[in-house]
C-alpha cells in the first residue's frame, strides 16, 4: 500500500498571500492543510478548496506543535513577524518540520538564525526565513549575480516598485519597519547594530527604468542573508522613494486581488569589486504572486528532499543554486530574469 505524502501547512492561509500559496500548492497536485486563528475564515476556505482547516493560535504551543508535526513543511504567511513569527517558527524547529516564512522585518530574520540554528540542526528542519518577494528574491538575485566573484566591496539591491497595495499586516510591518530606531546594516564586514541615517541616493537602473531616486537604506533582510553567501564587504538594500509617495499605498487594505495584482517591480543587483563590477535583475508583474511561487519552489524542494542533507536555518541564496532557482520562476510566470 503506498503511503501519502506529509502535506505542506500554511500558516496565515486566509490572507491575501496564504491564499496565493494554497492556490499554487493545489494547482500542483499537493495536499494543503489551512492554519492560523480565524476558525471561521479558515473553514470557509477549507470548504471552498476542499482542504483542511486547522486552528492554530500563538498562545496555544501545543496547537502549533499539533500542526508542525502533521506536516512535512510549514509556509508562515502571517505578518507582522515581530509578533508570529516566533512562536510559530520555534513549533517548526522542535518539531523537525521544514519551514519557510515571508517576513519581511530583519530583527525577525535574525532571530531566527540566532535562536533556531541549534534546535533545527538537532532534528532535522530546514529553515528558511524571508524568502518572500522583498528580501528573498533580492537575496537569490546577489548570490547569482555575484557567483565565482571574489574580493567584493559592496553589493547594492535596489527594488523599484509602483502599484504596490498593501495588505493589513504590511501595513503594520511597515509602520513598524520605519519606526525603529534600531537598525541591522551589514559594512566592513560587520553585522551592525544601531541608527542608520536614511538618505536619498540614484541607483542607476537599466532602461526603460533609468536612475531613480531611492530610500536608502531601506530595513530588508539582505543586510542578514546576502553576507551569508556573498563574501562582500557591504551588502545594502533601497527601494525607490516613489514608491510610497503613489497614490492608495498606505489605504488600500480592502483592495481585491486584482487590484493587488496590478505591481510592476524590477529588483537589480549591483556588486563592485576591486577589479570590475556585475549587474543582474528581475522585472515583472504582481510581486505577492513573485514572492508566493518563490515560497511554493522552495518547500516543494524541501518536502521531496532537494535540498542540504542538514537541518539548520540557512538564507534563500544557501539553500538553493540561484541562479537555477531563479530561473524555475522565471519559467512559471513569476518575472524575467536578465544576468
Amino acid at each position: 500500500m503506498a503511503m501519502t505524502a506529509p502535506p505542506i501547512a500554511i500558516y496565515g492561509a486566509n490572507g491575501h498571500t496564504g491564499r496565493l500559496v494554497a492556490a499554487e500548492l493545489l494547482s500542483r497536485g499537493q495536499e494543503v492543510v489551512l492554519a492560523g486563528r480565524d476558525d471561521a475564515a479558515l473553514r470557509a476556505m477549507a470548504g471552498e478548496l476542499g482542504s483542511r482547516a486547522h486552528l492554530a493560535r500563538l498562545d496555544d504551543p501545543a496547537s502549533l506543535r499539533a500542526l508542525a508535526e502533521s506536516a512535512a513543511v510549514l509556509i508562515h504567511c502571517a505578518g507582522p513577524f515581530s509578533v508570529t513569527g516566533a512562536p510559530v517558527a520555534s513549533a517548526a524547529a522542535e518539531a523537525g518540520c521544514h519551514y519557510i516564512d515571508h517576513a519581511v522585518e530583519p530583527h525577525h530574520v535574525k532571530h531566527v538564525f540566532e535562536t533556531y540554528q541549534e534546535p533545527a540542526r538537532r532534528t532535522g528542519a530546514i529553515m528558511i526565513p524571508g524568502l518572500s518577494f522583498y528580501g528573498g528574491v533580492g537575496d537569490l538575485l546577489a548570490g547569482a549575480v555575484t557567483e565565482g566573484m571574489t574580493g567584493i566591496d559592496r553589493v547594492t539591491v535596489a527594488y523599484a516598485v509602483s502599484g504596490w497595495r498593501m495588505t493589513t499586516g504590511a501595513l503594520n510591518t511597515a509602520r513598524q519597519l520605519f519606526a525603529e530606531t534600531e537598525r541591522i546594516s551589514f559594512s566592513d564586514g560587520v553585522l551592525r547594530m544601531g541608527y542608520v541615517e536614511p538618505r536619498n541616493v540614484v541607483f542607476p537602473f537599466p532602461p526603460p527604468i533609468g536612475p531613480r531616486t531611492m530610500i536608502a537604506p531601506i530595513p530588508f533582510p539582505e543586510a542578514v542573508t546576502v553576507p551569508r553567501h556573498v563574501p562582500a564587504r557591504e551588502v545594502e538594500a533601497m527601494l525607490t522613494a516613489r514608491t510610497f509617495e503613489e497614490e492608495r499605498v498606505f489605504d488600500s487594505e480592502d483592495a481585491d486581488a486584482e487590484t493587488r495584482a496590478q505591481t510592476d517591480f524590477t529588483v537589480a543587483v549591483q556588486a563592485i569589486a576591486e577589479h570590475g563590477g556585475r549587474a543582474g535583475q528581475v522585472s515583472g508583474h504582481d510581486l505577492w504572486r513573485a514572492g508566493a511561487l518563490a515560497s511554493v519552489e522552495a518547500a516543494l524542494r524541501l518536502a521531496c528532499g532537494e535540498a542540504p542533507a542538514k537541518g539548520g536555518v540557512l538564507s534563500a541564496g544557501e539553500a538553493f543554486p540561484a541562479e537555477p532557482f531563479l530561473r524555475v520562476l522565471e519559467r512559471r510566470g513569476a518575472f524575467t530574469v536578465t544576468l
